[in-house]
C-alpha cells in the first residue's frame, strides 16, 4: 500500500495474540493483492483492463462504498479518477514517480472523471463505463485498516496505523499525536489525513499532487494544505478528509466534522468540536 503498517495490541503475550497479529498482517496483504491498481494481477487491475468481472466480495464492497461516497459528496469523492491520476504523473507506485519531468498533455478532456459503475449484487458482477478506470488507493487503505482492527479487537485494546490512516478499539485510551496539531485520546474511532504536502511532484513548471478534483480532472486547487479528520471508521475518515480538502477552508470549517485544517498561509484551525 505504499506505506508502513503498524499493528499494536494490548494483550497477554501468547499464541492467541501472535495469531491475531499475523492474521491482521495477512489481511493487509490479501486486500492489497486485490485492490491495488499497481499490481497487474490484482482483481481491480483485471476490472480496469476488461471493463467487467465477477468480483470477490471485498472488491464489490469497497467499490460499493466508494460509489456511496460519490453520491453523498456530490461527486467530490470519485473512484473513477484513475486516468486523471496517471495523466497528472501518478502512474506508478509513488516511490517510483519521477520527482520532476517535462510537462505533458494533461488537458481535462484527456482525464475525465464521473464514469458510471454498476454492481450486480445477485452474481457479484461489476462493470465500468468504457473509457474509465477505477482507483481505490485511499478508501482501500481505510477499508484494510478497519478490517485489521476488527481482527485484533477480539484479543484486546488495539491500534492500527497505515501511514496516518489509523483506527483504535478497546477499553483504554490511545494517545495519538496529530502533525501540526494536538495529541488526541481515542478509545474507539479513526483518523485520516489528506494533503498536498507529501505526495507531490513537478511536471514542467507546475507542482502537482495526488488529490484530484473530479470536476476538472486535475490536482485540486484549494486554500488548504492538509486536513486531518476524526470519524467512526477509517473508511469514513478517508472519504471525509479528501472531501474537506477539496471543499476549501470556509466550507470545511462549516461542515461540522471534527478536523484539523492546515491552511495555505500557515494557519491551523480546529473545527467541528475537535
Amino acid at each position: 500500500m505504499g506505506t508502513s503498517i503498524e499493528l499494536l495490541l494490548d494483550a497477554d503475550d501468547g499464541e492467541q495474540a501472535q495469531s491475531a497479529l499475523r492474521a491482521a498482517r495477512e489481511e493487509f496483504e490479501r486486500l492489497e493483492a486485490m485492490l491495488s491498481r499497481f499490481r497487474p494481477e490484482s482483481q481491480l487491475s483485471q476490472l480496469n483492463r476488461d471493463g467487467r468481472i465477477l468480483a470477490p466480495p471485498d472488491l464489490e464492497r469497497v467499490i460499493g462504498l466508494a460509489l456511496e461516497a460519490r453520491e453523498q459528496t456530490a461527486g467530490r469523492f470519485d473512484p473513477t479518477v484513475y486516468d486523471a491520476l496517471t495523466r497528472a504523473g501518478y502512474d506508478r507506485s509513488f516511490e517510483q514517480v519521477e520527482p520532476a519531468a517535462a510537462a505533458d498533455d494533461d488537458s481535462p478532456q484527456n482525464a475525465r472523471c464521473g464514469g458510471w459503475v454498476t454492481i450486480d449484487a445477485e452474481n457479484g458482477a461489476i462493470e465500468i463505463e468504457p473509457g474509465f478506470r477505477i482507483d481505490l488507493g485511499g478508501i482501500g487503505k481505510g477499508y484494510a485498516v478497519d478490517r485489521a482492527i476488527e481482527i485484533l479487537a477480539v484479543e484486546g485494546a488495539c491500534l492500527v496505523n497505515a501511514g496516518g490512516d489509523l483506527a483504535v478499539r478497546g477499553d483504554k485510551p490511545w494517545p495519538v499525536g496529530v502533525e501540526d496539531g494536538p495529541t488526541l485520546e481515542l478509545t474507539r474511532g479513526a483518523i485520516a489525513t489528506s494533503g498536498r504536502d507529501r505526495r507531490h511532484w513537478r511536471r514542467g513548471d507546475e507542482e502537482r499532487h495526488h488529490l484530484i478534483d473530479p470536476s476538472t480532472g486535475r490536482p485540486a486547487a484549494t486554500d488548504l494544505v492538509r486536513v486531518t479528520v476524526v470519524a467512526p471508521s477509517a473508511t469514513e475518515a478517508d472519504v471525509l478528509a479528501k472531501t474537506l480538502f477539496l471543499s476549501g477552508e470556509q466550507e470545511a470549517a462549516a461542515a461540522g466534522v471534527p478536523a484539523l485544517l492546515v491552511c495555505s498561509d500557515g494557519r491551523k484551525r480546529l473545527v467541528g468540536g475537535l
